[in-house]
Formats: structure tokens, sequence, C-alpha cells
């Protein structure tokens, strides 16, 4: 690989872009391929108005991307990607080293990282084979920041967040001549709602028509994943991830252990779905042998003692069934990716100390990032690149004051506006952050008579909520991945 710019100096906070561009090869699908990085912060501007009149622009927010376009190629014939993390509070650093960049964070087989400092391989699977790539990290991510002077949090709420976001897409398809291009969005878990209420904004902010949505752990629908008092929903649907996660561990019955996965959650979401579901309806009026009798067969199915069940109202929270799994081993599983253990200092506690599959990666890939984009990319500031904060503990939810936040809604109108938006969706058997079965149940309930189901693409992955950092599960979903932007 080869740079061909020189490093851009550190300079204070100033309200102008800063870039920096270095040219590279990979070899791709059999073929070399010569691709340009541009690095860097553009400024987002907002109109000003002073005593009610118009005062031209006024800079706002200063948001660093990482794009890759392949050299020579023709921009209208050549889709782009747009792609973001989660969080809320993520940098892009997941999917760009993990996924869908020229370069990957090297891990082994299952997912666990060397000793550190964690170091980057050439992706074989990267998606610059089919779409230019530009990765953005978010207001307050990355290196992302307001400019001097603005409020710091402004753009940390779900409405802003979209709209800023939003208009960087705008800004840089203008910049950059893709105007003409197919267009794509891929998100992942939090970045799952920001793309769907992104695909809904750009269509009826910009008239940017999306080709396809990419959505890896979704979280559209927050009600399906909220424990809460009254809302029997995630007990449900977090049962077949527990179900998965007892199976991995080696926690159940005999004849459960025996049967492949596939088949032991098409047991489990039935049960979910059927008795399980109308036994929680029945709030106290369910009788008690009956209460047992589905107590019996929730601890059987989640590796977990009836009485524990009995004790727990039947509804069995996330963050006990984290700690109660293995507590004889004095282990924990973790959330992110319940194939992960741990040990706490207080194997008696409800909550886990850390997330053992979010600890496994974090410093592989913050220490990589750090290093490519001073060394590789060329692009230097003193600033901290903020992996992942924790945005989420504040963020804002004016739009869905006094109700679960669910943008199944907007992306039900997009669809509806756009009739040939395309849907991929992978969910991860392990996730116990974004459960498979909570996603099959949003995209359920999206529309009323399923007219729009022809335009989804719903895969499975033996793997965590990042199922690409599990090798088999990388190479499958980047085949997917790259089929569904040429077919699109």
């Amino acid at each position: 690989m080869s740079a061909s710019s020189e490093p851009v100096a550190p300079t204070p906070p100033a309200h102008s872009d800063r870039l920096s561009v270095t040219r590279h090869r990979i070899r791709l699908a059999g073929r070399d391929v010569a691709y340009t990085a541009t690095c860097g912060t553009l400024v987002l501007r907002e109109a000003a108005e002073k005593d009610g009149k118009a005062e031209g622009e006024q800079a706002r927010a200063s948001v660093f991307f990482v794009a890759y376009t392949v050299d020579g190629a023709t921009p209208e014939k050549r889709p782009v990607t747009f792609s973001f993390n989660g969080g809320p509070g993520s940098s892009s650093v997941w999917l760009h080293l993990g996924l869908l960049g020229p370069k990957r964070v090297a891990l082994d087989d299952e997912g666990r990282a060397p000793p550190p400092p964690g170091i980057l391989v050439d992706n074989e699977f990267s998606l610059l084979a089919e779409s230019d790539l530009v990765f953005i990290d978010p207001v307050g991510t990355g290196y992302s920041r307001m400019v001097e002077g603005q409020k710091v949090d402004e753009f940390h709420d779900y409405r802003r967040d979209v709209e800023s976001v939003g208009e960087f897409i705008r800004l840089y398809c203008s910049r950059y001549g893709r105007w003409a291009s197919p267009k794509h969005l891929i998100g992942e878990s939090y970045g799952t709602t920001r793309a769907a209420a992104l695909a809904g904004h750009l269509l009826e902010r910009y008239g940017l028509y999306l080709n396809g949505l990419m959505l890896v752990s979704c979280a559209l629908d927050f009600a399906s994943l909220r424990f809460e008092a009254n809302n029997d929903l995630p007990a449900v649907l977090f049962l077949p991830t527990y179900a998965a996660t007892a199976w991995y561990h080696q926690k159940l019955a005999p004849d459960l252990q025996a049967k492949p996965l596939k088949a032991l959650l098409g047991e489990v979401e039935a049960f979910a779905a059927g008795e399980y579901l109308q036994a929680l309806f029945q709030g106290n009026r369910l009788p008690r042998a009956s209460r047992d009798a589905v107590a019996e067969k929730v601890a059987r199915y989640c590796g977990l003692s009836p009485d524990y069940v009995r004790r727990a109202g039947l509804r069995i929270d996330i963050h006990r069934f984290c700690k109660e799994l293995l507590r004889a081993e004095g282990k924990t599983v973790g959330r992110l990716d319940s194939r992960f253990t741990a040990i706490d200092r207080d194997s008696a506690g409800e909550h886990f100390e850390f997330d053992p599959a979010y600890a496994e990666i974090y410093g592989a890939y913050s220490a990589a990032m750090n290093d490519y984009v001073r060394r590789t990319l060329q692009f230097v500031s003193d600033s901290p690149y903020e992996v992942l904060k924790g945005l989420y503990l504040k963020w804002g939810w004016k739009d869905f004051a006094n109700r679960y936040a669910s943008v199944g809604e907007p992306l039900r109108r997009a669809l509806a506006m756009n009739p040939h938006l395309r849907v991929y969706v992978a969910n991860g058997y392990f996730d116990l952050a974004t459960p498979h079965f909570a996603s099959d149940y949003t995209f359920d309930h999206l529309d009323h008579d399923g007219r729009f189901r022809e335009n989804f693409t719903v895969e499975y992955f033996d793997a965590g909520h990042m199922m690409y950092v599990h090798r088999p599960s990388l190479g499958r979903l980047a085949a997917s991945l790259a089929a569904f932007v040429k077919a699109a």
C-alpha cells in the first residue's frame, strides 16, 4: 500500500474543512483494485438569524468521515454506500474495520482478539468490490465535534441526529458528484434506527431516494427491547436467544442439547409466541398450576431453575439472565455476543461489571483505528478518537415523548413512496442486545397486510450483535451484502 499525500498538521478548532487524500491498492475478487481514501472533516452549516432576520449561514458542527472510491469508475454507474454504527454514541469503526472497509481488525475465527495492540490486515471481504464506501461518525463520536461556541450536545437527540447525518449525506453527494449514483445506507444497532429514519428523511427533505437499506442487528421498535413493568414483549422476544445461549454453553437438558440450533429455536419460538405469551397476558389471573407449568417450560428452555423463573414472575430480565446462567461457575455471559464470558468481582449480583463481548474487541479496534487514521490515512488530530461514548445515557427523544421510540412507520412510509427500495436484515442468534425474534416481530408488524415483504431479505447468523467478528459469519454476511448491492 502506498500513500501520496503528507500528513495534515494539527490545527486549532476551525470553521473549515480538513481533508487528507491518499491512494492505495488491494486485491478483491481476484483482481487488483486501485482506490482513493478521503479522510477528514466537513463542516455542517445552518441558516442563522438575529432579531428574526436571516444572517447567512453559521457553522454548527464538524463531521469526521472516511470515504473510499475506486479509481477510474464512472460515478453514475458506481454505487455508494453510507455507513454508521449505533449507540447512540458509537463511531463507525465497527462496520468500517470489521466488515466493509478495505482493512479489518485481525481476530481469530471465533472473534477473539490477539494480545494487544490490535493489528489490521487486508479485508478480502470488503464491500468496496461492489460499492464505494463512506463511513460517517455522528457528532460527538470519532473526531466529529460541535464547532467552538456551539452547544456541545445539540445533536445528541433523535431528530437532530437524523438531520445532521442527512445533511452530511446531501453535502457529500453534492460535493463529490454522487447524486446520479445508486445509493445505499447500512447501519448497525442504533444505526438501524438512524437508517430507517433517514430513509424517510432523505426522501422527503431532499428528494434523495435510496436503492438499498442494510440493517445489521435491528433496533427499530424499542418496546420490544425495554424490560419495564407491564411491558411483556421483551420477556417473550428474548426467550429464543436465552435458549440459544444456554444451548451454546451446554446448559440445557440432553434432549434439547442434542437438537440442531435452528430446530431448537423453532420449538422455543412457537412456545414463546403461543403458550408463554398467553400466560403472561393473564397476569395474576393465571392459575397457580398453569404458572408452575409455564415456569418449568421457561426454565427448561433457558437453562435456569424453575424456582428462579417463578421468583422472577416468569419474566427474565436480560441482565439477570447474563448473571444467572453461569453463576455457579462464577461467570457472566455477554450482552452483545452471549458466546463470550467473563468473571466479575461479585458473582452474586444482578448486573455484569462489563460486557464480556465488548471487552474482548474494544482494545483491538481502538488501537487499530487510531494508528490507521494517522499513519495510513494521514489525518492527524490531538483530540481523542471517541470509539464509543455514553451519549445514550442523556439522548433526547422529544419525537417520542411519553411513548416507546419506534421508526417502523418512517420506514413503511419510505417504502410506500419509493417501492424500489430494498431492505436487507442481518440477525445474530447470540445477540442479547437486539434479539432476532424481536427483529422478526418488528417487521411482522411493519404494515397490516404484509405487502412490503417482497422488499425484504432476512438472514440469521451463528454469532452475536457484531456477527462479522465470527469468521464464518463474516464471509457469509459479506457475500450477502455484495449480492444485495449488485441486485439493488
